[in-house]
């Protein structure tokens, strides 16, 4: 089996958390949390997803279905 790697970027002065699953072209389209976009590829399928003000998130978690 494949491993795959992610990546993951934290932009401290930001506040900014991106997570990559597949390192191929995509664009980021909003969620209904508007902390929360997801990356995807031309056909759709998500290939990863950013949390804008992750400092925020210290009282209680995130939930947003991709």
């Amino acid at each position: 089996m494949a491993e795959r790697k992610l990546k993951i970027w934290y932009d401290q002065e930001g506040d900014y958390l991106e997570v990559i699953f597949d390192q191929k072209p995509g664009y980021f389209r909003e969620t209904e949390s508007d902390q929360v976009m997801e990356k995807v590829d031309e056909q759709g399928h998500v290939i990863g997803f950013s949390v804008l003000r992750v400092s925020a998130m210290r009282d209680k978690p995130l939930e947003v279905a991709l």
